[in-house]
This record gives structure tokens, sequence and C-alpha cells, in this order.
């Protein structure tokens, strides 16, 4: 497994672009979900497993590791954007391996293509628990469109 610590970090002005974003997001905040690496054309959201994004089984809900793995990937496409521009998700698709068990899951998106209108990232999400073990519970590919901001 690839060591976040080890990845290229996003510049200061992206990064500070990427947190204020994120800060916005009230369905991150709900989740309980926070930013642990952001990267060029990579991002990391952690949310802790507890009950109140669990399933019946005790699992992470399926609904909280999609929306925090779409967040991962617009998040990354959005790293490599100039400042005025943002990015919509058009369509994701997610195969649920094996249940979100663990201490915690990780979303990782990591951008496959950016292009002018079209972006493609690769979606992981992985069960972690707290004495290292990894698994990888998740795996999908979204497309977003990048929109330009709002005329000043």
């Amino acid at each position: 497994m690839e060591d976040p610590t080890r990845q290229e970090q996003a510049g200061p002005a992206v990064r500070a672009r990427i947190e204020e974003s994120f800060g916005r997001q009230g369905l991150m905040a709900h989740l309980g979900a926070r930013l642990t690496h952001i990267g060029t054309g990579r991002v990391h959201i952690v949310l802790p497993a507890r009950p109140e994004v669990t399933q019946q089984h005790g699992y992470v809900h399926a609904g909280a590791t999609s929306a925090i793995a779409d967040s991962a990937g617009g998040y990354a496409a959005l790293t490599l954007f100039p400042e005025d521009c943002e990015v919509l998700t058009v369509e994701y698709k997610i195969n649920l391996l094996a249940p979100a068990a663990g201490d915690r899951v990780e979303a990782v998106g990591t951008v496959l293509r950016s292009g002018r209108t079209l972006t493609v990232c690769q979606l992981e999400v992985y069960g972690v628990r707290d004495h290292g073990e990894r698994k990888l519970v998740a795996n999908g590919q979204q497309t977003l469109i990048r929109v330009d901001g709002p005329r000043r």
C-alpha cells in the first residue's frame, strides 16, 4: 500500500481552496468526514466508524461509503483546475467488494484523465483498523464536469 505521507502534496493555495470548499459541505460535516491528504490529482477522505453512519449489521453504510468516495474524486479533480472553476459529478459507479468494517473507512480519489470538460477518476474505499490492517471494500469510477465559477 502506498503511504499517503509520501505522495506529492498540492501547493498551499490549492490545499486552502479544497479545505475551504470541503468545509462548506454540509453532508461531509454531518457524517464526520475529514480530509487527510490533498495531493495533485489525489485526495483522501476519512470517515470514522460510528453508530450514526452504520447500517443494521454494524458496517459503515454504503451511502456513507459512496458519499466520501464521490467527494474524494471530486476534490482530486478540482486540484487540477484553475481557481475560477468548480466540478460537478456527472456519473459514478461503485462496486461494494466487502463489508465496510474497521475503525474508519478511507476514500481515495485519483484522477485518471483530466480534460477540458470531463475528468475521469478512480475511486477506492478501504476499511482501516487502528492496528494497521487495510482492506479494499469498494472501488469505482467517476466522471466529473468542469464548470466555470461565477463571474466577478
